[in-house]
């Protein structure tokens, strides 16, 4: 097909779709699946530490740094990622990060030094995930929405709870009942499983299929490619860094990320363990929180349709750090009422966080929402990373985690402080009283 050809396709008006779905909505369902399927390598590296320990006698610091460089990549990586999927297609990359993934996850079956560690899920699915992490979330949604678009991001960024909850259970009773070899294998495997549907069903534009974005009320014809992904990904954040919601953002951000994936992800489960609780009840009581952040992030979505960003992030926020002080007061050998109001409390809040901070970076970064959102996500793994390294010096030092939960408490104080401080930008979109 000639070039011209090709711009005559795109512009052509959209096919009618009277009493049928928008095809934006069975985007959303297949990017849904894909997270789903990616979001097993966040299931395992809280029930890696006590196995590895155990096996290589490798200290949990070192661990800690493996799923810290993990952490970190996952960020880094996010914002080359949309602008690498604005010059190849949604589709190419996610199908590629999915078998980086399954390849670094398969490799560690092998491994028999530390460093094969950092390199295998460290490096290669660090960046694999990167690839996948929510700045994909972000790009289906900006291109195939401009209605419920915060519905649609809570609902996506759900998706990775979702698959905790499918992941965590299966992999503590892989691990419990075999090996954690087995476990790894299983995440590898889930990858690969969800590539075919990529490839087959992941359209990159609402032009590919001669229709609007849902809610519009015209035809958006498809942008040609952007060259120099990685020199657009850090032009924009250049552009970034000079405004300060930004770095309120980013700050915000960040804290979030030491206060999910770093601490309770990372390190609830060997924490738990430290009191006697049995690790498949641990495992189990983390899963649950998956169930109530799918319920809490999709409820986010639709508060922030009606109701001003910041706040919202200001209340999410403040509930995290008041439930994080309790923490310490409520793991035991037994899993009790009070550690599950605490479960379900702080799985409602999880990631609730995330479809304001998108609706944040939509009003005041317009077209380079996504990939500044996803220099806003780097920070978030950023934070996770530290603390995920930091949380297992510090059990190594004091021989427990009760100062990482107090000080991941205090840190959440100072982010809803932060969040109130982010100003909405003068013609903004009008929110809801």
């Amino acid at each position: 097909m000639t070039q011209t050809t090709e711009a005559a396709a795109v512009r052509q008006p959209p096919k009618p779709t009277r009493g049928r779905v928008h095809r934006a909505w069975f985007v959303a369902a297949v990017t849904f699946v894909t997270i789903i399927g990616a979001a097993a390598f966040r299931s395992v590296p809280g029930l890696l530490i006590d196995p590895l320990h155990d096996e290589f006698a490798w200290s949990r610091g070192t661990i800690g740094a493996a799923v810290s460089v993990n952490l970190a990549l996952y960020g880094l990586t996010a914002p080359f990622a949309a602008a690498l999927m604005d010059r190849f297609g949604i589709r190419r990359v996610v199908a590629v990060a999915l078998t980086v993934i399954a390849a670094g996850s398969w490799l560690t079956v092998w491994m028999t030094a530390a460093w094969q560690l950092m390199l295998y899920w460290g490096l290669l699915v660090g960046l694999g995930s990167g690839s996948m992490a929510l700045a994909f979330a972000a790009t289906v949604t900006n291109r195939w929405f401009t209605e419920r678009r915060g519905l649609v991001s809570g609902i996506l960024t759900a998706a990775s709870a979702s698959g905790q909850l499918i992941f965590l259970p299966l992999l503590s009773w892989i691990i419990d009942r075999y090996d954690w070899r087995p476990a790894a294998v299983t995440v590898a495997l889930a990858a690969l499983a969800v590539v075919p549907f990529v490839w087959l069903l992941l359209h990159d534009h609402p032009a590919d299929v001669g229709q609007k974005p849902y809610g519009a009320t015209e035809f958006v014809p498809k942008p040609p490619p952007v060259p120099g992904a990685a020199r657009r990904a850090v032009t924009v954040l250049l552009s970034a860094v000079r405004t300060g919601p930004f770095w309120l953002l980013a700050g915000t951000f960040a804290i979030c990320g030491a206060s999910t994936n770093g601490l309770i992800q990372t390190h609830f489960i060997p924490a738990a363990h430290d009191e006697h609780m049995p690790v498949q009840a641990a495992a189990s009581l983390l899963a649950v929180i998956g169930v109530f952040d799918v319920v809490g992030t999709i409820a986010s979505g639709w508060f922030t349709d009606r109701f001003e960003s910041r706040r919202l992030l200001a209340v999410y926020y403040a509930l995290r750090g008041v439930s994080l002080m309790f923490l310490p007061l409520l793991l035991g050998p037994a899993v009790h009422p009070p550690m599950i109001f605490f479960i379900v409390f702080y799985g409602l809040d999880w990631v609730a966080t995330v479809p304001p901070t998108l609706a944040l970076c939509r009003e005041h970064y317009g077209e380079d929402s996504a990939i500044v959102f996803g220099w806003v996500l780097a920070s978030h793994q950023v934070g996770a990373a530290v603390v995920a390294f930091l949380g297992g010096v510090a059990r190594d030092t004091f021989g427990s985690y009760d100062v990482v939960w107090y000080a991941s408490g205090a840190l959440c104080a100072a982010a809803a402080l932060m969040a109130l401080v982010i100003r909405q930008r003068a013609g903004g979109e009008p929110v809801a009283a």
